[in-house]
């Protein structure tokens, strides 16, 4: 690995805006790009909008979704990715249809497209937004400018082993887009942020950063982020949309975390923001994680690859959903 700038963004996407959104993906782009980075990544789902999509149907996920990587938005994030000169990383809904079957399946997608053209996609391993959308079903590494690089969504970072598997693979910097923070929660101190605290954010920009740093927001991903980063290894890059989402209020805090787990870059801005760090092999040379990937004892390790017991499978249960009923407002439609 050589040295290589990365940049995280964050912004507040619009739902269904699909041409509002890329405008601020173009921007931020530009502007990541004449600070000097080789990458930026921006928020899981940004080109579309995230959390409403709960409350969409199939048809209308659908009407959303495209084909990667011949789509329209994938094309579109190509040519401005040979414009700014710059690799970018976005999320949308991918749609595809089984050739065996003729069934069209929805992923969310998180696509890589450099000067070059299309560099790869990783599907979400753990959705939960909609019952109408698939999981994904592989680790994504793939080379970034002579980096490896890899991507992981949101909720598939919460498992140590998603992250484990990816370094394994060859990762030395991880790419983590998320919607994340100020979400119904059964853990206290958690939970939702009032809308009038971010609408008032001009005036009393104390209360809002007071929100968005303490336990619902920042203070809950200090509990795991840098973790991950430090028992790998690797580079971790956050994205996070800001602002309003659907019907909460995310609280950005775009940040790069570095392989002995301190975070290195980080927007503490109350709007959209571009931070960025440089990314160097010394460090992950030297990292801890690095030595504990030599010291695993897989043969001891039988009972993590062990099979879901017949009729069991994995479940996805972030602490949100638990909170909310299904019969709540916002809750996935049939």
């Amino acid at each position: 690995m050589h040295d290589f700038w990365v940049a995280a963004a964050q912004f507040e996407a619009r739902d269904r805006d699909k041409a509002h959104n890329f405008a601020r993906i173009a921007d931020l782009s530009f502007r990541a790009a004449r600070a000097g980075a080789a990458a930026v990544l921006f928020h899981e789902c940004c080109v579309t909008g995230y959390t409403f999509l709960q409350t969409l149907r199939r048809e209308e996920l659908l009407d959303l979704a495209e084909p990667v990587p011949d789509g329209l938005t994938t094309r579109q994030l190509g040519e401005l990715a040979r414009e700014a000169s710059i690799t970018i990383l976005a999320g949308l809904l991918e749609r595809e249809q089984d050739p065996a079957t003729g069934e069209l399946r929805i992923y969310n997608t998180c696509v890589a497209v450099g000067p070059g053209g299309f560099l790869a996609r990783h599907r979400k391993l753990h959705p939960f937004v909609s019952p109408h959308l698939t999981a994904g079903s592989a680790y994504t590494v793939f080379d970034l400018g002579g980096i490896r690089a890899g991507i992981l969504i949101c909720y598939d970072n919460n498992l140590p082993e998603n992250v484990r598997m990816t370094t394994l693979l060859g990762a030395e910097v991880i790419f983590m887009p998320h919607v994340t923070c100020g979400t119904p929660s059964p853990v206290p101190g958690r939970g939702v942020i009032a809308r009038e605290v971010w609408d008032n954010r001009a005036r009393d920009p104390a209360r809002c950063r007071e929100e968005f740093h303490g336990p619902k927001g920042r203070q809950w991903l200090m509990k795991w982020l840098p973790a991950r980063a430090f028992e790998n290894g690797v580079y971790a890059v956050f994205s996070n949309a800001i602002g309003i989402d659907h019907d909460t209020v995310k609280t950005g805090g775009a940040m790069v975390i570095d392989p002995y787990g301190d975070v290195v870059a980080e927007s503490s801005e109350l709007e959209e923001d571009v931070v960025l760090a440089l990314c160097t092999a010394e460090k992950i040379e030297r990292s801890g994680g690095r030595r504990y990937l030599r010291a695993r004892r897989p043969e001891l390790y039988a009972k993590l690859a062990e099979a879901l017991p017949r009729g069991q499978g994995p479940v996805t249960e972030p602490g949100w959903k638990l909170e909310r009923p299904p019969d709540a407002p916002g809750a996935a439609p049939a």
